[in-house]
């Protein structure tokens, strides 16, 4: 399928690897020109010399952290114009919701609801103007369903959500969209840290707790990076002008939902 948005330009946010990689990659196929941000510059420019390589697209990389304003004022600056934004970063760690402060919590909220929101306040109103724009906010399943051991990411990925809810109406009319794409367990860094986690407290092989949560999954694997950027690709494209502020769980059925 064209997704009719070769010559775009896209922001993809922590995209030097995991979900946000597989976006870039996707929307690169797709032939959509990029600004790549992470804060190891290394990787992140190997990446994007591959993309380019691969793909024939522009790239420009902006090595910082996005959770500073300073960082923020810098990748903003890169992205003027952007037609395509998606924010994405890595949630807080797990524990107890006895362990929390309120500095945990503000961390998570700058890394996962606050920093999202600043890059939309600056990029929609370009968006805009030439009529047409889509912005995918990379969230977690734990919106719809909350994990107890991810307290810090279900309050701040919840309110981006919310958030969410009433701009994307907002915006809606004048040929924006803004939706958010809902990850289970994927095959990246961050499961390999949780699978981590559940090895040393059980005393089990990466390997066996690794099949031990596979098998709680209906699809019985993890998810891809690359099944994952295809549908970033899709909400990204000249198809999807009419989904509109949607949460869209991409978890091989492990959120157990009616609705």
């Amino acid at each position: 399928m064209d997704l009719g948005i070769r010559g775009k330009r896209a922001l993809v946010c922590a995209s030097s690897k995991g979900l946000g990689l597989g976006c870039a990659e996707a929307l690169a196929e797709a032939g959509v020109d990029l600004v790549m941000n992470a804060r190891g510059a290394e990787a992140l420019e190997a990446e994007a010399t591959r993309l380019r390589s691969s793909y024939g697209v522009a790239v420009q990389t902006v090595a910082c952290d996005v959770t500073t304003s300073e960082g923020q004022a810098e990748v903003i600056n890169a992205a003027q114009g952007v037609d395509i934004l998606v924010t994405n970063a890595g949630g807080p760690p797990p524990g107890l919701w006895s362990d929390w402060e309120r500095d945990d919590f503000i961390k998570a909220l700058d890394a996962n609801m606050l920093t999202p929101i600043a890059f939309m306040k600056a990029l929609l109103p370009g968006m805009m103007d030439k009529g047409w724009g889509r912005v995918v906010n990379i969230t977690s399943q734990s919106v719809r369903a909350p994990i107890a051991v991810l307290g810090l990411s279900n309050a701040a990925r919840t309110g981006l959500t919310g958030y969410v809810a009433g701009t994307s109406r907002q915006v809606a009319p004048h040929g924006v969209t803004i939706n958010n794409l809902l990850p289970g367990i994927h095959a990246t860094d961050r499961a390999d840290a949780l699978d981590g986690g559940v090895s040393a407290q059980k005393g089990i092989s990466i390997d066996d707790a690794r099949a031990e949560r596979a098998a709680t999954i209906p699809a019985r694997r993890y998810g891809t990076r690359e099944e994952f950027g295809a549908t970033c690709a899709f909400l990204c494209s000249q198809h999807a002008g009419f989904i509109v502020g949607q949460n869209i769980l991409l978890d091989g059925g492990g959120t157990n939902l009616t609705m």
